[in-house]
């Protein structure tokens, strides 16, 4: 059995994107590159990268197209678009799609992949940020049959630390969802906490230190905490208006399922009440300024 290992497309160069085609060049993948804005790929085609000049391209002589990318409507357009995927893709190919998307829509888009072309579909959105996708760390939650992520599988462990099966196509993105409901909801607390300290004349430097260890500490406390109390909102590793389109998702697929889920719907409202002051593509370590007293 040939040990050879498969070629991949990438599209989504950016904050996520860019760590993680470095170490999939770092492993030893022939991969073939293409973002929107193509001056952003240099760093990867410099270092071994074939840069394509359409996502339809992404497909020839890759086995495997990977994507990065904003949102719902961006995939569907490269997916989809006059020289998207579905005109390049083939029976016996997969894609596997590491964006945040709506639950809904990629067990559509899935559907109509496979039908235009025979192109299997899994979403394996991620979470751990610019960090665990430098270091390789990070959380990849899987939706999809079981063979085609034991296909790709070896790839997904280049990048992540984990790598679990949720279910069928869109139990990824639900999984996702979920992450970020807490996520989102914690940093607000989190921002509420500081500013609290501050105004009362606690040191606010010194909150995560003292809760490490105990039931309220989490990732986001040891990071964000600090980041807040001292104002170093750069460099920016994420951004609120990523936030808050995931707290969008899960509202929305929310009221899809008939569930209730009206502390995220709360914090997306917080989130676009800090975006709409000229927030949504800062960092969220920002959101302490929703509480601190302006003079």
């Amino acid at each position: 059995m040939s040990t050879a290992l498969p070629a991949l497309g990438f599209a989504g160069i950016g904050l996520m994107g860019l760590p993680m085609c470095r170490r999939l060049l770092a492993a030893g993948y022939r991969l073939t590159v293409w973002n929107r804005s193509p001056d952003k790929c240099a760093e990867l085609v410099e270092a071994g990268a074939r840069l394509a000049a359409s996502p339809a391209e992404l497909c020839r002589d890759t086995d495997m197209v990977l994507l990065c990318l904003a949102d719902t409507a961006v995939v569907r357009e490269v997916v989809f678009g006059e020289q998207g995927v579905a005109r390049g893709g083939r029976s016996g190919q997969l894609l596997v799609d590491f964006s945040s998307l709506e639950p809904t829509a990629t067990r559509e888009m899935a559907a109509e992949l496979a039908a235009l072309c025979g192109m299997a579909w899994l979403d394996a959105p991620v979470s751990g940020g610019t960090p665990g996708a430098e270091a390789g760390t990070l959380a990849i939650m899987v939706g999809g049959a079981a063979e085609d992520l034991a296909r790709a599988r070896p790839v997904l462990l280049n990048l992540g630390q984990r790598v679990t099966h949720m279910g069928g196509v869109g139990a990824g993105q639900v999984t996702k969802a979920c992450n970020q409901m807490i996520v989102a909801c914690n940093a607000l607390v989190i921002a509420e906490v500081v500013a609290l300290a501050e105004q009362s004349g606690v040191e606010a430097g010194l909150i995560a230190e003292a809760l490490a260890g105990g039931f309220a500490d989490s990732k986001p406390l040891q990071i964000l905490a600090p980041q807040m109390a001292e104002s170093r909102f750069e460099p920016i590793k994420w951004h609120v208006r990523t936030l808050l389109k995931d707290l969008d998702t899960a509202v929305k697929f929310s009221r899809e399922q008939g569930t209730a889920t009206p502390l995220s719907g709360l914090a997306a409202q917080l989130m676009r009440l800090h975006g709409s002051q000229g927030y949504l593509q800062k960092d969220p370590a920002t959101l302490v300024e929703l509480y601190r007293h302006k003079d």
